[in-house]
């Protein structure tokens, strides 16, 4: 086995510590809740089993690999102290830092201002922005919250969410009529938001301001918990309905940038974690 998501080789690549990475996504594999065999870990990683045994010995040292049982019943898992290191890895990692790159290309690319917010109390509060110069300027609403369900980060972080959590998000704050495309109805809404789930990104289709739209996608970290999420924002006026579907695409492929780099793994299935197990830092009740 090889890591799928190992860049090419640098002109700096260090073989040994390759393959040492490998054997630890070998042990990481859902599948493994066992363990493995020193010589399934040798097939798994393409190597001998005398390289494999030495390379988790020497993992085992350092307590990224932990071993039971004896002889040919002997399993290998992985260690306690990736546990120490994720959580350290964790408190070290901003959720505005890792995005801010990512929203000045998005909207380089898009052409439109781009956000990013996160959850708190059932609403989307604004912590970062990327502006772009131009002659009109959008109230981009920076530190302020934004209500749930009529703006595209609102719906993009409650499509996070199980549907009970959002139905609950709804019944808190009602669905008030912003303008006379906002969705009010709320199975209609609820509906609304399964769609969202399943596209990967929300749109805003002058739904909070007359003449404005937003396309927003949530943001997961790395146990899939919905973090955040990031959107752009511009003016409705001379845009053809088919460039929504290709600036929606862009504002997803961004939230999965930031995702990954908060240490979320695509699920192979559907490629968006599973919005009726996902959980959220800020939408509960």
């Amino acid at each position: 086995m090889t890591n799928s998501a190992a860049p090419e080789e640098p002109k700096y690549w260090v073989k040994s510590v390759a393959r040492a990475a490998d054997i630890l996504e070998a042990l990481a594999a859902p599948s493994q809740g066992n363990g493995l065999s020193v010589t399934e870990v040798g097939q798994a990683c393409s190597i001998s089993k005398s390289a494999a045994f030495g390379m988790l010995q020497t993992l085992r040292a350092y307590g990224l690999v932990s071993d039971d049982g004896e002889g040919m019943n002997r399993r290998y898992r992985l260690g306690m102290s990736l546990a120490r290191l994720g959580d350290r890895a964790r408190s070290q990692v901003s959720l505005r830092g890792v995005a801010h790159p990512v929203l000045r290309d998005l909207s380089r690319a898009t052409g439109m201002a781009s956000r990013l917010a996160v959850p708190e109390d059932g609403h989307a509060v604004v912590v970062d922005q990327v502006e772009l110069d131009q002659r009109v300027r959008l109230d981009l609403r920076m530190g302020q919250r934004e209500l749930p369900h009529c703006t595209g980060l609102g719906k993009a972080l409650l499509s996070a969410v199980p549907q009970s959590e959002a139905a609950s998000v709804v019944e808190r704050f009602g669905l008030p009529r912003r303008t006379s495309r906002t969705i009010t109805d709320p199975a209609t809404f609820l509906a609304h938001l399964r769609d969202i789930a399943r596209v990967g990104y929300a749109l805003d289709d002058e739904e909070d301001a007359e003449g404005i739209i937003c396309i927003g996608a949530p943001v997961f970290d790395d146990r899939s918990v919905c973090a955040g999420a990031v959107s752009i924002t511009g003016l409705k006026l001379g845009l053809p309905a088919w460039r929504y579907q290709e600036l929606g695409g862009q504002v997803r492929d961004a939230a999965r940038r930031i995702s990954v780099s908060l240490g979320w793994v695509e699920e192979p299935e559907t490629g968006t974690p599973d919005a009726g197990s996902a959980h959220s830092d800020g939408f509960g009740s």
